[in-house]
């Protein structure tokens, strides 16, 4: 081989190592920040929401609303009429101020001491007014098979009607997999937690929000006993608030999401009839 040759493949070959240098420090550097805390876009998204995602405020609140609908025993579409009210309504936030349309308005739903909806105080607590819409749309003969724009009009009396059909993709994604009719539909994107978790609290919260549940704990896992779509809208909720929980990892049913993977939910040896709530130790100072 001529030295002219030689020093062809050898300028070849420092070009391909070259190459193969670059792109496994690009794919590092992908890597590094997909992982990068700093700059994690917090987030939760529901299979099926068309890209809708919610912040992790407004999950937290989604699930509150949904987990009353489970609890009263209503089909998993009231619960999507009451996030697409929600939404247009508050931005699914409970909101202390109201607008030129209604001045007195307060909280989740914008609702109207003035009209009825309860004291100031009571709009506020966003129990009191989920419970609230629901007893005024389960009056509504056939709820159930109107349109969402129709059945949230006729609860809210709205000067924009229309404005709530907007978020029915949303919507219907998010109650949906809250309520546990889509298991594995919910996953949060999140920074590791800052303090630590207790899972006394959870349960708490847990049971405020989805009635009495079975629960139990070890160490800093909480152990609840339920099964099908009542351990996956348990297993959801607590994805749904696992920010403000401190909530580091959820089992169910063979699958398990861990907030620190931000790889959603995968296969997991999780055995049926029991859901495990996983929260954080305090951080390292």
């Amino acid at each position: 081989m001529s030295v002219a040759r030689r020093g062809s493949w050898r300028r070849r070959i420092v070009l391909l190592l070259t190459l193969a240098m670059v792109a496994g420090a690009i794919y590092t550097a992908v890597a590094f920040l997909q992982r990068s805390e700093t700059l994690i876009a917090e987030r939760c998204t529901a299979a099926g929401s068309g890209g809708d995602d919610l912040a992790t405020d407004q999950a937290a609140n989604a699930s509150l609303i949904t987990a009353v609908a489970v609890r009263r025993g209503l089909p998993a579409r009231a619960a999507s009429i009451a996030l697409a009210t929600s939404m247009q309504e508050s931005k699914l936030r409970n909101i202390g101020h109201g607008d030129q349309a209604g001045p007195d308005s307060r909280g989740l739903f914008q609702q109207r001491p003035s009209q009825g909806w309860g004291t100031t105080a009571q709009v506020m607590d966003p129990y009191h007014a989920s419970n609230a819409f629901y007893d005024a749309l389960v009056e509504i003969s056939g709820y159930e098979s109107l349109e969402i724009t129709d059945a949230a009009q006729q609860v809210q009396r709205s000067a924009y009607p229309e404005a709530y059909a907007q978020h029915e993709l949303m919507a219907r994604a998010f109650a949906s997999a809250l309520s546990g009719q889509t298991p594995a539909g919910l996953d949060c994107s999140l920074r590791s937690p800052d303090t630590a978790g207790n899972p006394a609290t959870v349960s708490a919260e847990l049971t405020a929000a989805l009635g009495n549940v079975q629960t139990s704990s070890s160490g800093r896992t909480l152990l609840v006993d339920a099964d099908g779509t009542k351990a996956w809208a348990v297993g959801q909720w607590a994805v749904a608030n696992a920010k403000e929980l401190a909530i580091t990892s959820v089992e169910v049913d063979g699958r398990a999401w861990n907030r620190q993977s931000r790889d959603g939910w995968q296969p997991a040896s999780v055995p049926a009839g029991q859901v495990r709530v996983t929260v954080a130790d305090a951080p390292a100072t």
